[in-house]
């Protein structure tokens, strides 16, 4: 049981079975998640006696420590954490003049394997506790404070598929955007999929405002089964009606991820389906270099822009998105390979 998964009604359970005063229990969660603590000797408004309890139980406040981390030319920085199994996760942090923006992780590798994603390539370990994801945002959010910083956004898009781990994700999103905590607004958190067709209807039905981003990558069930597993389980027309299904349930925007992929699914012609694919649908579609991490290359900017302006042409807003971090591995999972490896 890690502390900072917990829910302030769970932390008074927790001080009633050892007959401490329940108004502990906001207080502890204030520290935590409010404040960003990260030690249990910064909860000065604690008696010693239950400071002590805390910490013979949950030994920290984090179930994560920094290994290593990178910093960008751009400023993007990246973090590699290890957990209390010595298992190694990455968050991401992309600083703008507006904004703060968290790229976080929900599993230990990816079962999905995409054919050009790092984390998949290197399988799948485990799901992560929804303590261990929000840890990684209150770590981050500690070290900004001491900037005059915070996080602003997060995105769900680091190591992992997170639906797959739907119920942590969801303890994980509420924590975040609970009230006497970060409250981070929900349409502050955006979730990441690869496609996984019944979390998606049921995500809709969850009533939180938070954004849906699907990777896409392909306008066809062949292209798309080839660079993306998933697929042959869940093909574009399941995919695309659940996503429908979402959008009718929260009248929320969906962002389709295309990253684009040198000779694969960067013509025109390729462009055009899936402005077809897309016509009609309330949507947006993000446009991405891709950061190789394997054979594949990416397009030069002159086709990127082209096939941008065939998706503007036909009426599906779309945008480029500025590449970040390339000089640090800061693409899913390559820092973790890289440690691994050394």
């Amino acid at each position: 049981m890690d502390l900072v998964g917990l829910f302030p009604e769970e932390i008074t359970t927790w001080l009633e079975t050892r007959q401490i005063a329940s108004f502990r229990a906001d207080q502890i969660f204030t520290w935590l998640h409010k404040h960003a603590a990260q030690s249990f000797q910064e909860m000065t408004n604690l008696p010693s006696s239950l400071m002590t309890e805390l910490e013979e139980t949950f030994q920290s406040p984090w179930p994560i420590e920094l290994v290593a981390s990178r910093k960008s030319a751009d400023g993007t920085e990246k973090y590699l954490f290890a957990l209390n199994d010595d298992a190694t996760i990455e968050a991401v942090l992309i600083p703008e003049e507006d904004r703060q923006t968290l790229c976080i992780s929900t599993q230990v590798g990816c079962a999905m394997a995409c054919s050009f994603c790092a984390t998949g390539q290197s399988g799948y370990v485990r799901n992560l506790w929804a303590s261990e994801i929000v840890a990684q945002v209150l770590w981050v959010e500690n070290r900004l404070r001491a900037k005059g910083q915070n996080v602003s956004n997060i995105v769900y898009m680091g190591m992992g598929e997170p639906l797959a781990n739907y119920d942590a994700l969801l303890r994980s999103v509420r924590l975040l955007n609970h009230e006497k905590g970060l409250n981070l607004g929900a349409r502050r958190l955006t979730i990441s999929t690869c496609g996984l067709a019944p979390q998606i209807k049921a995500l809709a039905e969850e009533d939180i405002q938070v954004n849906l981003a699907i990777s896409l990558h392909a306008t066809t069930d062949a292209e798309r089964s080839q660079v993306m597993p998933v697929n042959k389980r869940f093909p574009l027309q399941e995919l695309l009606e659940a996503c429908e299904y979402y959008t009718e349930k929260t009248g929320r925007r969906i962002s389709y991820e295309y990253a684009l992929i040198r000779g694969f699914n960067d013509t025109v012609d390729q462009a055009k389906r899936l402005k077809r694919l897309l016509k009609g649908r309330l949507c947006h579609v993000n446009l991405i270099p891709i950061n190789p991490v394997g054979p594949e290359k990416r397009p030069s900017a002159k086709v990127l822009t082209e096939f941008a302006q065939v998706l503007k042409a036909g009426g599906i807003p779309v945008s480029i998105r500025k590449e970040r971090g390339t000089d640090i591995e800061a693409a899913c999972g390559q820092l973790r390979q890289t440690h691994l490896q050394e």
